[in-house]
């Protein structure tokens, strides 16, 4: 039997309102909801997504996230962000680390 679980407040995009109501269940379930099954490789995106967050007050371009990807897994995984969250990095990686819907935003 699955327990209903309770998310703190969204947008109406399903971006958290606040993204200190962050935590690992949430993520787990918010990837849920995109039909993404999280891996280490997610977690550590999620996790330098969340500190950088953390240490700057906003979220992490998507080139910050593919270096740090790519530092820890060579250079043939440059495009390993997109693999991770193949609808996009803001529609899916930035939702699932709980930050705030960007208003706009480079992929640089």
């Amino acid at each position: 039997m699955q327990v209903a679980f309770e998310l703190p407040p969204l947008d109406e995009e399903g971006y958290l309102i606040e993204p200190r109501d962050w935590n690992e269940a949430v993520a787990e379930e918010l990837a849920r909801q995109e039909n993404i099954t999280l891996n280490e490789d997610h977690w550590d995106a999620i996790r330098f997504m969340r500190e950088f967050y953390e240490e700057h007050q906003v979220a992490a371009d998507a080139r910050f996230v593919i270096k740090h990807l790519t530092e820890r897994l060579g250079p043939g995984s440059r495009n390993k962000l997109f693999e991770l969250f193949p609808y996009g990095y803001v529609k899916q990686a930035c939702k699932i680390a709980g930050m705030k819907r960007p208003r706009a935003w480079s992929t640089g």
